[in-house]
């Protein structure tokens, strides 16, 4: 009897855990990025309640029988396990192995390639591109070949990531058996650290989150700062006024509200862009060509290259977004067009700024417009980055208090939710204090370029270069041709150059910027 219940406290344990799995994955799937509508928004929140239900389905028919428990153990550890075509891996009953294919054509709306590229575009060509003119500043066309370089690399390593999350099975049919970037590492770990992949990938999660955040507040305070050059405000002061604004963020149970502005900050953004380049091409008489080089500022160069890095990174809700399209098969053409028209977009926007101001070029581009409509388009931007900071965050919030709040028999802390369903004291002080901290970051490194180069570097590099090609090295080995070898192993070794270069550059250089800005 003992045993028949650890057994069934077990299956719970197990079911819990899957579900809590499923609930972030689709964080990321909203967070990558920004819906193209609301309905869309909407689909990826129904997605997740379908799929809590179906799992919560099964746990308690577990607790219902014995008989039953053992069929909907061999459900949920099967209900991954499903292909595209509808078909799922030996089920047990067709209720158990009902797979998310067909829950989706019940109940929830999947999206097409083009509202797939639409996000996936939205995720690359954010307002981090600002900061690319900068990067060209130090790289001349070294950088630009880098922009090229980089929109390949990581088109080539979001379908090797994708490729992670299936195996053949006995008739040589591919078969999705993974469904997260987490569960990824996870197997290429097992079974002597089957967990130590999944936590390496949530730290690195975390952290770029966190540095978003971080980003989102210094470019907030840099763009206010110099829109109003002639109040008695000080870039610090005006971090804190974003702060201050953003600290309800901390009280966010989901984000319905949010993704309501997410269009419309995306073409504010698209307006913004073509405001700068229409100004840049009125002064094309005055481009500077002769300051494009192909020499390279060797101490600055390598936080160019972990900036361009930044500006790419889409890896972590790939999978995701990969499992609510339609028609997965044509997820690689929607890679190729997206980062093609990307890699286009920005090597333009790039080129066109710095040839407008040379060596003149800010950290920011829009600081360097003329203060008749410098203001303008800072308010605009200053109300995208606000309005961007609470998905970062919340998806931030939403990986932090599943490992240190009670999430099955271990955990750190008591569950942070009360039997009600509100948040409790010490979950809310975690909230405040993660806004906190980024205020704190960006009032003390606020310099826009570093830090976006010091994340690229460290976080972007390895969710885009390094981890795929490594993990696809190691799920695969036995299937890859040659040149697929050849291409992982190549994209390892210089994205660990690019990277540990990158980091230590932009560290000297924020380590310079703290010492400076303490003895001020």
């Amino acid at each position: 009897m003992a045993t028949l219940i650890k057994s069934k406290l077990s299956n719970v344990a197990t079911s819990v855990s899957n579900k809590s799995q499923a609930k972030v994955s689709g964080v990321f799937a909203r967070l990558g990025f920004q819906a193209a509508t609301d309905e869309e928004a909407v689909g990826f929140v129904q997605c997740d309640d379908l799929d809590y239900e179906h799992r919560q389905g099964l746990q308690m028919d577990i607790l219902k029988s014995e008989e039953v428990a053992g069929e909907a153990e061999t459900g949920a550890e099967g209900d991954s396990h499903y292909q595209r075509d509808g078909t799922a891996l030996p089920p047990a009953t067709p209720k158990d192995a009902e797979p998310c294919a067909e829950l989706a054509a019940q109940g929830k709306p999947q999206i097409t390639s083009w509202e797939a590229g639409w996000n996936v575009t939205n995720a690359i060509q954010g307002m981090f591109v600002l900061g690319l003119p900068y990067a060209i500043l130090h790289g001349g066309y070294l950088g630009l070949f880098l922009i090229i370089f980089a929109a390949v690399v990581c088109c080539y390593t979001g379908k090797i990531l994708i490729a992670c999350l299936y195996e053949e099975n006995e008739d040589g049919q591919l078969v999705r058996v993974r469904d997260s970037y987490v569960d990824i590492a996870n197997a290429c770990c097992a079974p002597r650290f089957p967990k130590l992949g999944g936590r390496v990938v949530n730290v690195a999660q975390i952290i770029e989150l966190i540095m978003t955040c971080v980003l989102y507040v210094v470019v907030s305070g840099n763009l206010m700062y110099n829109s109003f050059p002639n109040l008695p405000i000080s870039q610090k002061s005006w971090s804190i006024v974003a702060t201050a604004v953003l600290l309800p963020c901390a009280f966010l149970r989901n984000l319905k509200a949010v993704s309501k502005f997410s269009l419309l900050c995306t073409l504010a953004h698209f307006v913004i862009n073509v405001l700068v380049i229409a100004y840049c091409l009125s002064r094309a008489r005055d481009w500077a060509w002769d300051k494009v080089k192909f020499y390279i500022d060797v101490k600055k160069f390598p936080i160019s290259i972990g900036i361009i890095v930044f500006s790419y990174t889409s890896q972590i809700f790939l999978p995701s977004l990969e499992g609510n399209m339609k028609s997965p098969k044509e997820f690689h053409s929607m890679m190729n067009w997206t980062h093609i028209a990307a890699c286009i977009l920005k090597g333009l926007f790039a080129l066109v700024a710095y040839l407008t101001w040379a060596d003149a070029t800010k950290e920011v581009i829009t600081d360097n417009l003329p203060s008749t409509i410098r203001a303008v388009v800072n308010v605009f931007l200053v109300a995208k980055a606000l309005l961007s900071y609470p998905l970062p965050f919340f998806a931030a919030v939403e990986v932090l208090e599943k490992s240190i709040y009670q999430e099955g028999r271990i955990a750190m802390f008591t569950n942070c939710y009360g039997m009600d369903g509100k948040l409790k004291s010490w979950g809310l002080a975690l909230r405040c204090i993660l806004v906190v901290l980024t205020l704190l970051m960006a009032m003390y490194i606020p310099h826009f370029a570093l830090l976006m180069g010091l994340t690229g570097s460290l976080t972007g590099a390895g969710l885009c270069f390094l981890l795929p090609s490594l993990f696809h090295l190691k799920l695969l080995w036995r299937k890859l041709q040659w040149h697929h070898v050849f291409f992982d192993v190549s994209i390892f070794v210089i994205g660990s150059i690019c990277s540990v270069s990158g980091f230590i550059h932009s560290l000297e250089g924020l380590i310079e910027a703290f010492d400076s800005n303490t003895s001020d």
